[in-house]
């Protein structure tokens, strides 16, 4: 597997997870999913607010990229978010149809990638307002390392307030 298949590996199993956290999260009602649970963004739904606005704030900083991915068009009528603990959507219903939507982009945006882009450097600027520039393909693996980590949490917090999420590994898509 190359890195570009690995990318669209990973865009696809991004897709298949919140399908599935969001189905068991449906599940929970409005009280239940903004409880505040000890976690480090508080709630279920804060957690997934954090995550969908964080995969926000590095889509638009990915749209930057010189290969210019009409994939990534569509984010630039979203605001960047300022914070990554505000409660964009304060319901699940909204939440999950964004991410739904937002998932679809990834996965265009993941097929349109192509071996040279990863080897080029992206400059962006942190949510600070720091300046930064790194090598592209570590930045995509960032991206998506950090969706994985988030979504173990909320099923951690699922699981907690007794809904299952099933199967998570990835070994599950691969043939």
């Amino acid at each position: 597997m190359n890195r570009t298949e690995h990318i669209s590996l990973m865009a696809t199993y991004n897709q298949w997870m919140n399908l599935k956290i969001y189905e068991a999260a449906r599940e929970l009602s409005d009280e239940a999913l903004l409880a505040d649970r000890g976690a480090f963004f508080g709630s279920i739904i804060g957690t997934l607010n954090h995550l969908t606005l964080g995969d926000r704030v590095w889509l638009k900083r990915f749209a930057q990229h010189p290969a210019g991915y009409a994939a990534l068009t569509p984010l630039s009528t979203l605001d960047t978010p300022q914070r990554l603990d505000r409660l964009a959507f304060a319901n699940i219903r909204e939440l999950q149809a964004h991410r739904a939507w937002l998932d679809q982009v990834i996965l265009d945006w993941a097929q349109a990638i192509s071996e040279p882009h990863l080897d080029q450097r992206l400059r962006y600027h942190n949510m600070q307002g720091v300046a930064a520039e790194k090598n592209f393909y570590s930045l995509v693996t960032h991206f998506f390392n950090h969706q994985t980590h988030h979504r173990g949490q909320v099923t951690t917090l699922l699981t907690q307030a007794g809904r299952d999420v099933g199967d998570t590994d990835l070994i599950g898509l691969v043939e």
